[in-house]
């Protein structure tokens, strides 16, 4: 099984007033989310714009991140884009930071076939000797890894674990059938920890673990420890953040919600904008109803 833990954080990146990243925040962040429970964070993800980064950007960030928990925290870095030569120089450059893997999101905008996403992620992964998480979030990218071509993907000796934020249990129920058993699924979505685990799924990289760190790991220690209605009920008592950090783009909701809590992480980047007025406010509710503000 992947040792890069149960519970990852996708870490936000935080910018300052000028939109330029805070480093020292990033740095801060990091030792407040691994104190809050987290085993590991996912660096320049989804979470953390990476679209938006630039390569410098992203491996100065990586190495704050690591240089700030690394040793306490797995430190997962995001190289994935939908350039297969951008991605395997980034994976190179990254390999050399102190990270203990890499997470590689399925190419977006191109829509390639399932042997153009074989091709692609075998010739990133051949590419290092670290550990890799497969990203697939067919939402955003265009393209759904089937678990056939998951179960070859398998095959790629440092190809050890896949991040699911398909939102199809059915096929994480395959994909447990069908890989080999340490190979390590984690759910993509908050919401679907808890079914995804009891299907077989190892672990959350999770958003709201950013607010409610601590109350997630409690939910999938219960869950491990055969308490499952513990674990139901801390899940559905998590269900309503879950819900309001998802209610715009990702992460416009989480950096909205850590600054209501008095932890500012600045705003986001375009072509991402801030949430509405109606989004705040139930953001707002949301946390008071759960006593984090």
């Amino acid at each position: 099984m992947a040792g890069f833990g149960r519970l990852l954080t996708a870490m936000v990146t935080p910018f300052d007033s000028e939109l330029g990243v805070d480093y020292d925040k990033a740095a801060s962040l990091a030792e407040k989310l691994y104190k809050g429970g987290s085993d590991g964070l996912v660096v320049c993800g989804t979470t953390g714009e990476s679209p938006t980064l630039t390569a410098e950007e992203k491996l100065r960030l990586i190495q704050v991140v690591v240089d700030a928990v690394g040793g306490k925290a797995t430190v997962l870095a995001g190289t994935g884009s939908n350039n297969t030569a951008q991605s395997v120089e980034l994976t190179k450059a990254v390999q050399r930071l102190g990270v203990d893997g890499i997470m590689l999101v399925a190419p977006y905008y191109n829509k390639p076939s399932q042997e153009g996403l074989y091709q692609h992620f075998s010739t990133i992964a051949q590419s290092s000797s670290l550990p890799v998480m497969i990203y697939n979030i067919p939402g955003r990218t265009g393209v759904n890894i089937l678990p056939e071509t998951m179960v070859r993907l398998a095959g790629i000796p440092n190809i050890v674990a896949i991040k699911e934020s398909s939102g199809n249990l059915e096929q994480v129920a395959k994909l447990r059938r069908m890989l080999p058993k340490e190979f390590a699924i984690y759910s993509g979505d908050d919401s679907l920890t808890l079914p995804i685990m009891s299907v077989g799924g190892h672990g959350v990289v999770s958003v709201a673990s950013h607010l409610v760190g601590r109350r997630i790991k409690d939910m999938i220690e219960a869950y491990l420890q055969g308490k499952v209605a513990v674990a139901a009920q801390i899940n559905a008592e998590l269900l309503p953040l879950f819900d309001a950090l998802f209610i715009t783009t990702n992460p416009v909701p989480v950096k909205l919600a850590l600054k209501m809590v008095g932890s500012p992480v600045g705003e986001v980047r375009l072509p991402l904008v801030s949430a509405t007025e109606e989004e705040a406010r139930r953001i707002r509710k949301t946390l008071e109803e759960m006593h984090l503000v």
